[in-house]
């Protein structure tokens, strides 16, 4: 059994995901499987992935119709064995030291569950700095990550159990799918970092989930439902989250009159957990 199991999903990137393997099979560690899921592309990804195959003997490639990023990242989860999960965004790519070093965390923290790293984002080739908003910092970061996503999949490594129990990605979800399993597993664990950047992120490009959709808050705010309706937040995490929550359904309540609709939805949504967390409190006070 591999220490750690490898995941990369991807759909029609031939190009990118040929540089996304490469920097897996140049890991320093080679204790690893890697498993390519191929949502459902048609750009012969089959093909380039067979030719990593000398160099990278535990790789395996499964094909699958698309079903969008989650339900390939579980399915890659469902295929492997390793007690150590690390996902690889088919657009991104690996620093050499990335796995030996994430191990060699997990084994001097035998507490800890899950960790990520720092990353060089690049947008469109030209390096970029991420804004004071986006920067990375490592323990509970559950307030901060209510707003926005500060852990990228492709940075994190985490022990199956912790995956197993919290559910995997949300497969209802067609974005923002990693912003939700981050809060469900932020809200009870320490995210760890490892202050070194050992992954390149690359953006700007057309294909990315967050130009597909707009209103990407939509998505967020399913998510902020989902938690409140779990039981697993503190009276503290259920505030912060209702407060979250009631910002983000006002924006998109104004956005959606902008385009003649009412957004009464949302505002309807955050009345009724903003009701709750009254309702709550007066009872604490009791």
């Amino acid at each position: 059994m591999p220490s750690v199991s490898v995941i990369i999903p991807t759909h029609n990137r031939r190009d990118w995901v040929r540089e996304a393997i490469a920097s897996v099979a140049a890991q320093t560690c080679r204790d690893f499987e890697l498993i390519v899921v191929d949502d459902g592309s048609d750009d012969g990804t089959g093909v380039l992935v067979d030719e990593f195959s000398p160099v990278c003997p535990r790789l395996r490639y499964v094909y699958q119709a698309n079903r969008g990023v989650s339900v390939a990242r579980n399915a890659g989860v469902t295929l492997s064995s390793g007690p150590y999960l690390a996902f690889l965004d088919s657009d991104d790519v690996w620093q050499p030291s990335k796995l030996a070093r994430q191990l060699a965390f997990f084994e001097a923290h035998p507490q800890a569950s899950i960790c990520q790293t720092e990353e060089i984002w690049l947008r469109r080739s030209v390096r970029v700095n991420p804004h004071a908003k986006h920067r990375k910092t490592g323990g509970d970061i559950f307030a901060r990550s209510l707003e926005r996503c500060l852990v990228s999949p492709s940075a994190v490594m985490l022990r199956r159990a912790l995956f197993d129990r919290v559910g995997g990605f949300d497969p209802q979800l067609p974005a923002c799918e990693d912003y939700d399993l981050w809060l469900r597993i932020g809200a009870t664990e320490p995210i760890h970092l490892l202050d070194t950047a050992l992954v390149i992120k690359r953006g700007g490009h057309p294909d990315q989930l967050s130009r597909r959709f707009w209103g990407m808050d939509r998505f967020r705010v399913r998510s902020l439902q989902k938690l409140l309706d779990s039981g697993v937040l503190s009276p503290e995490q259920r505030r912060l989250t209702v407060a979250v929550l009631h910002k983000k359904c006002t924006v998109l309540a104004r956005g959606a009159r902008k385009r003649g609709r009412t957004g009464a939805a949302y505002l309807r949504l955050a009345a009724h957990y903003a009701d709750g967390a009254s309702a709550d409190a007066e009872q604490e006070s009791r």
